[in-house]
């Protein structure tokens, strides 16, 4: 079975925009555990638009299944991921005004970066992951970082899907393939939604992890966090 990692961004997100702290942060994670998520995944940036540092901080004794803190590894964030020590970090390239994430890492040109930032986590006992493309030469720069893992950045996915062209998988597939021969864990995540993820996940191979938040989120607006949880469970097992 995939594992399901719910990104709360969007609750901090509501959080924020009026005040105080309603939704409670800290209750949703505990909740989302509860009713069978299998970890929680935050994507701090540095305006703190939705996630605080402190959140980030306070998440780490409230989530007991898996931790995942996403984001670009700049100086902040280095320090913010080494002292909470979550079980993963999954290193993206925003931009720094970037609404949300737009494209996965070149891990050609950013090798050497990446190697560097990889090890630093890695000697914390932190398992890292990289957001890239489905590009096979992106995957073969992936393993030479040192990553444990990839996160595929499934927007062209879901995208193409959304269109009804299923051959939108194809790069996935190869990618995932070779994934598996190198070694890689694989993640994923972007605009994975109720109504794409049981075709993503059967047409995957060795996928471990999926991200999602924007989807669950709205979709639990209609149908009830608990239930959409479950429903995503159902649909990776």
């Amino acid at each position: 079975m995939t594992k399901l990692s719910v990104n709360i961004n969007k609750i901090a997100t509501l959080r924020n925009a009026r005040g105080g702290n309603v939704p409670d942060l800290l209750k949703v994670a505990t909740d989302i555990q509860k009713f069978g998520g299998q970890g929680i995944t935050i994507h701090p940036r540095p305006d703190e638009r939705h996630i605080r540092y402190q959140d980030a901080r306070d998440l780490k004794s409230i989530v007991y299944t898996e931790y995942n803190i996403e984001g670009n590894p700049q100086h902040n964030f280095i320090d913010l991921v080494l002292e909470c020590k979550p079980d993963q970090v999954t290193l993206v390239p925003d931009a720094i005004g970037a609404i949300t994430s737009s494209a996965g890492w070149d891990t050609v040109k950013n090798q050497a970066y990446l190697t560097e930032m990889i090890q630093e986590f890695q000697r914390n006992g932190i398992r890292t992951s990289i957001f890239v493309d489905p590009v096979l030469e992106m995957i073969e720069g992936a393993k030479k970082t040192g990553t444990d893992r990839i996160e595929l950045y499934t927007e062209a996915f879901a995208h193409q899907y959304a269109l009804g062209n299923e051959k939108g998988i194809e790069p996935y597939v190869k990618s995932a393939v070779l994934a598996n021969d190198l070694g890689l864990g694989i993640n994923a995540g972007h605009d994975l939604s109720l109504d794409n993820i049981q075709f993503f996940k059967q047409n995957i191979p060795g996928l471990l992890e999926v991200s999602i938040g924007h989807a669950l989120i709205s979709e639990a607006l209609y149908l009830g966090l608990e239930n959409v949880v479950n429903m995503y469970l159902r649909k990776l097992k």
